[in-house]
């Protein structure tokens, strides 16, 4: 007489069956779960859960475009503002932002430290053998930028002693006040 079990292997390869309807449990569950998630969804719009998401009728952007698989290097480096420059370009546009990067410094060791640092990354991009433009930013003369820090440093600080100076009252308040509040000349 033949075993009515199944061998182990057979057992494996075959899905559980729901003895009452002889569908597979797994089907039965996954039918499950849909009408479970539609509940959910059909009770939050209810309660008005999904009224005035941003971009509501708005059409979806770049629904349209073609799938690009480095959608996502392009999204973070245009909401990051992520410059990608060659080093020599790279370079150019820091020497030109330098004098107003180093007047935001109030402490001249500061000052030296950046410039001497400046002046190590255009002296290692020059000895790079890189593609790409040559690196022409010249090097900064550390001790004349200093003094160039100095006067413009100084200044800006008459600037601001003019500018408060034009701020106060021309005259002196008037010597009643100062009898009243109890200080003579």
């Amino acid at each position: 007489m033949p075993d009515p079990t199944p061998p182990a292997d057979d057992a494996r390869r075959e899905p559980a069956r729901d003895h009452r309807t002889g569908s597979s449990a797994a089907a039965a569950r996954i039918a499950q779960q849909a009408s479970w998630v539609d509940l959910q969804v059909r009770q939050a719009m209810e309660r008005g859960e999904f009224d005035n998401l941003p971009g509501q009728g708005k059409p979806i952007a770049d629904l349209d475009v073609e799938h690009d698989p480095d959608w996502w290097v392009k999204k973070l480096v245009e909401r990051e503002n992520i410059a990608l420059l060659p080093p020599a370009i790279a370079l150019r546009k820091e020497d030109a932002e330098l004098d107003d990067r180093l007047d935001a410094i109030n402490v001249e060791a500061e000052v030296r430290r950046e410039l001497e640092d400046f002046n190590r990354r255009v002296v290692e991009n020059r000895r790079q053998l890189q593609g790409g433009p040559p690196v022409v930013t010249p090097l900064r003369d550390v001790d004349a930028e200093l003094a160039a820090w100095r006067e413009r440093r100084t200044a800006r600080a008459e600037a601001q002693r003019a500018a408060l100076a034009a701020a106060r009252p021309a005259t002196e308040p008037r010597r009643g006040w100062r009898r009243l509040l109890g200080r003579r000349r």
